[in-house]
């Protein structure tokens, strides 16, 4: 019997097909499932995010409060849609994480061949820092949406001798949406900038269609006057849009500290929402080894734009502590050179010895795979059991949509959780709300966490009925039910 070729094998010639359908099913399983393991529940940036996105009204346009417009009118759709429930707010922070992994995938294939673009977007698509941001319902992922999208965007224009004029519109477009992102006006400058002292992208735009160039540039105008208006209207929208809250220069710095500290933090986890370490010691392996990498042949746009990112991640960071999540993008074009850079002179020491090649293969097969499955682990059970982590979240939500509809839920009206769950109850008519101190209450009195009434001179009659508790090791009474009487 005559043995077939392996060129001609249906599982060798569509081995990079077969595996992006893999990583594709494989990822969007995972985080469409995501919101109902990790993170446990809702932290406060996400309870902020959703009463902003619930308060969302045609007006806002002309009042100025356009920050994060995109998201939080996908936020307030997927409520209207789905109900006030965690995954439908966290539902956004899913699609926009899937549109981001496709992105990640069509830009890596771009600069590199197919088995290391493979690679590194499953490295990149299942790294703790990536699944975070898909299952948080919080705007942050748009700090690396916006720029993976330009960047994309920007290849399809560079890479071709006579670029599409709606890849030109579309990446002004982009621009033009991005500048409503707190700090997003530096990558918008930055691009600019790197455009500028590039020489291969100053051939480009020198060659570009004189109409597309023409109405792009009108676009990013329209944009900047759309900037101003807005912030003449509402001048506190320049200061989240361009600075902090606080502006002195040591706090820049400390921002800068804490913002990179999970990413170093090993044996010890600091309080906060992220778990460390965010990025595996195998990984930053890879992104030093591609760093080096590109040291020869710097000038040359795909080398050099990783490090220029990290740069500005470093500079908007001291800004936001959450800014520094936008290193995921350089860095997924790190390991890629990285693992490029190793291929290479792995196949350059055995360039006719198709066995030497296989057994170089085996191994970093292996060793990616321990990445994936340990970095895995270690963000579904380190949000759930690592207590400063975990206690970050709550599932008072799920606690509070199971009370029965003659409940009185009782809230400092001065609180994020009252803003909460007015809107909750705006949406759902489920419970009633009451405020302390509050008026006569008859009935099932529920608070979050124990009050002592005596302390806003209630004469309280009544008694407790039971505790809801949830499995966090702090904090973990959360509603008290009274049968409650007020005279």
């Amino acid at each position: 019997m005559k043995r077939r070729p392996l060129a001609k094998l249906f599982l060798y010639r569509y081995r990079f097909q077969i595996g992006y359908i893999i990583l594709g099913i494989a990822f969007l399983g995972l985080i469409f499932f995501l919101p109902n393991i990790s993170p446990a529940g809702l932290s406060e940036a996400e309870m902020s995010s959703t009463v902003d996105s619930y308060n969302l009204h045609f007006s806002s346009v002309t009042t100025g409060d356009l920050l994060d417009l995109p998201y939080h009118l996908l936020q307030k759709v997927s409520i209207l849609l789905f109900g006030f429930t965690t995954f439908a707010i966290k539902l956004p922070s899913v699609l926009l994480a899937s549109a981001l992994s496709f992105l990640l995938i069509l830009l890596l294939n771009r600069w590199f061949k197919n088995n290391i673009a493979l690679l590194a977007s499953i490295l990149t698509v299942l790294s703790i820092p990536f699944l975070y941001l898909s299952g948080t319902g919080t705007p942050n992922i748009m700090v690396v949406f916006w720029p993976t999208l330009l960047l994309w965007l920007g290849s399809k224009i560079q890479g071709e001798e006579k670029p599409r004029p709606s890849y030109c519109f579309l990446f002004a477009f982009t621009m033009l949406l991005s500048i409503f992102t707190p700090h997003m006006i530096y990558l918008n400058a930055f691009i600019i900038f790197f455009v500028l002292i590039n020489p291969h992208l100053r051939f480009t735009i020198k060659n570009l269609p004189k109409l597309p160039l023409i109405l792009t540039s009108l676009i990013i105008f329209l944009g900047l006057g759309m900037l101003v208006l807005n912030i003449l209207s509402n001048p506190t929208i320049a200061l989240r849009l361009f600075f902090a809250e606080n502006l002195d220069f040591p706090h820049y710095l400390n921002n800068i500290s804490l913002s990179f500290a999970p990413f170093f933090s090993w044996g010890t986890n600091p309080e906060g929402v992220l778990l460390t370490p965010l990025i595996g010691l195998p990984s930053l392996f890879l992104a030093f080894t591609g760093l080096f990498s590109t040291v020869k042949g710097f000038f040359a746009s795909r080398n050099s734009i990783a490090t220029y990112l990290l740069i500005f991640t470093i500079f908007v960071s001291g800004f936001d502590t959450n800014s520094s999540l936008l290193i995921i993008l350089p860095l997924s074009i790190l390991i890629a050179h990285g693992l490029r850079y190793i291929l290479e002179k792995w196949y350059g020491i055995f360039p006719e010895n198709p066995y030497a090649r296989i057994f170089g293969i085996l191994p970093i097969s292996i060793f990616i795979i321990i990445m994936i499955f340990s970095g895995l682990a270690h963000f579904i059970f380190g949000y759930r059991y690592t207590p400063s982590v975990a206690n970050e979240f709550n599932n008072d939500l799920e606690l509070v949509s199971a009370l029965s509809e003659d409940t009185t839920l009782l809230l400092n009206e001065d609180s994020l959780e009252y803003r909460f769950y007015y809107a909750y109850e705006d949406r759902t008519h489920a419970i009633d709300l009451a405020v302390l101190p509050p008026e006569t209450i008859t009935g099932t009195l529920a608070t979050l966490g124990k009050y002592n009434f005596e302390d806003y001179s209630l004469e309280f009659k009544g008694k407790l009925d039971r505790i809801i508790t949830s499995p966090k090791s702090n904090n973990s009474d959360r509603i008290y039910l009274y049968t409650a009487k007020s005279e």
